[in-house]
């Protein structure tokens, strides 16, 4: 009876299951990498980023001069055309002649004052084919100034608000990534749970198996009831039934992850073990600087109170009152040829205001104004309220992280004792010193114990990267978090 007893302890000491040769080993931070690498949400994410730095290279370029080349060139006409005589009458006359033009100018914005500076050389030629004659016209230089008055200044505000709108593109970017690693931090555990459930329910039902055979020779030698065995078959049908379920779960997670990262491999993967913690301190205050400095909420408030100041000024600069105050100063002059017509030019002078001024609006004006200014208000306390939640919830997080810390601790104990327990239950029922029930409750136990281990590291390694998405600063490395 010893011998057949030692026998079994023997086997129930060996693996569950015999490891897969052709087997893909991967660690938590190698299971990231791969999702920030190959993700289709990286992907997007990098996409979007790299939209909003052409939006701001485009927005940049309308501060910088402007160069254009314009003209018609040839110009042919052969028609009648539709002349008014002197006494009122119309003749058509025969037209057949060329009129080609070109132009040569540049153009910048001041956004200070909202006006621009422009300025321009051309040249004309026109030939009558019925005449043979060739005239030349054109302005050699020109230079000139335009300023709206009273009026909104788009530029000035663009140049305060397009960079902000980048720079939290710019940090989205870097919160999409940190994104990333929160979510395939859930695939992996989700996986990582999977196989430890059929590993556990491969080795409860082996060990089942095992102890049902000791069982049979204690049942021939009168130890035990018949009820017992068919308690212990019974359990022997529950174990093959959660190896099923487990091989379900498992392969439903595989395809998961695999998915997600754009692993095309066929290999088995086999995920570690993540170490239980880090010991690093995560000060409230740290990750409050570093969430305000950092994060693209924060630039959102920024930009937020800044546009909603826009469009006060917006409204008030649209009051109906238009004015354009142009002022230009040059040379132009006519001749036979192309040289003349840069030779002795004459002066060119233009000062002209155009102005458009309401007389009865019936309040039209006012109304957008005050409209503007009560969505001011609004927006003021709508950010001073994602203030307080934006505060609310780093708190709150990092004060979870710090009791994840705590329960990760907790639950490795209990994994540990529930183990032990199991081991010591198994060798007693072999020894006959405990019942079938007791012994399905300590693997039971077992079983509970592992999961919940395995939650604790879930719930500590997705609390951590949410502090890194919340404040986009690794406390490991001790600087900002950052992707070129």
């Amino acid at each position: 009876m010893k011998k057949i007893i030692s026998l079994y302890l023997i086997l129930l000491s060996l693996p569950a299951a015999a490891q897969l040769t052709d087997t893909l080993t991967l660690s938590l931070p190698e299971v990231i990498n791969m999702a920030r690498e190959r993700s289709i949400s990286a992907r997007q994410a990098a996409t979007l980023k790299e939209t909003r730095y052409w939006e701001y290279r485009s927005f940049k370029a309308n501060y910088q001069p402007q160069l254009a080349l314009t003209g018609i060139l040839p110009a042919y006409t052969k028609s009648f055309n539709q002349v008014i005589q002197p006494d009122g009458t119309a003749l058509f006359q025969p037209v057949h002649n060329n009129n080609s033009t070109l132009d040569l100018s540049f153009t910048q914005s001041i956004a200070a004052t909202g006006g621009m500076i422009f300025g321009s050389t051309n040249l004309q030629r026109f030939d009558d084919f019925d005449r043979h004659t060739t005239q030349y016209s054109g302005s050699p230089y020109g230079i000139g100034y335009s300023q709206p008055l009273w009026q909104f200044n788009a530029l000035k505000w663009n140049k305060k608000i397009a960079p902000l709108q980048y720079y939290e593109s710019r940090q989205a970017y870097i919160e999409d990534m940190e994104q990333v690693a929160i979510t395939a931090t859930g695939y992996y555990f989700d996986l990582l749970l999977a196989q430890v459930n059929l590993q556990t329910a491969r080795t409860i039902l082996k060990n089942t198996a095992h102890i049902q055979e000791v069982a049979n020779v204690k049942l021939e030698l009168g130890k035990i009831s018949r009820n017992e065995m068919l308690q212990l078959k019974l359990e022997q049908l529950k174990a093959s039934k959660a190896v099923g379920i487990a091989s379900r779960d498992l392969q439903i997670a595989s395809l998961n992850i695999r998915t997600y990262t754009g692993l095309d491999t066929t290999q088995y993967i086999q995920l570690q073990l993540p170490d239980e913690m880090m010991h690093i301190k995560v000060p409230t205050e740290k990750v409050l600087a570093e969430a305000y400095a950092n994060r693209s909420d924060a630039i959102a408030f920024v930009r937020r109170l800044a546009e909603a100041k826009r469009d006060v000024a917006k409204a008030k600069g649209d009051n109906g009152i238009n004015a354009m105050l142009t002022a230009r100063l040059g040379y132009s002059n006519s001749a036979r040829t192309v040289a003349k017509v840069y030779q002795n030019p004459q002066d060119q002078q233009l000062v002209q205001l155009e102005f458009s001024i309401p007389i009865l609006d019936w309040g039209r004006a006012r109304s957008r104004t005050r409209t503007a200014e009560a969505n001011l208000k609004f927006t003021e306390y709508a950010v001073e309220q994602d203030k307080q939640l934006f505060v609310q919830q780093i708190v709150t997080q990092v004060t979870l992280f710090d009791l994840m810390k705590d329960q990760l601790q907790l639950t490795a104990g209990a994994d540990s004792i529930a183990s032990e327990k199991a081991d010591i239950s198994r060798e007693r029922y072999v020894l006959g010193n405990l019942s079938i029930t007791d012994l399905s409750i300590a693997f039971q136990e077992k079983d509970q114990a592992r999961r919940d281990y395995i939650a604790a590291l879930r719930d500590y390694w997705s609390a951590w990267y949410q502090i890194r998405y919340l404040s986009l600063y690794d406390f490991e490395l001790q600087k900002k978090i950052d992707y070129k």
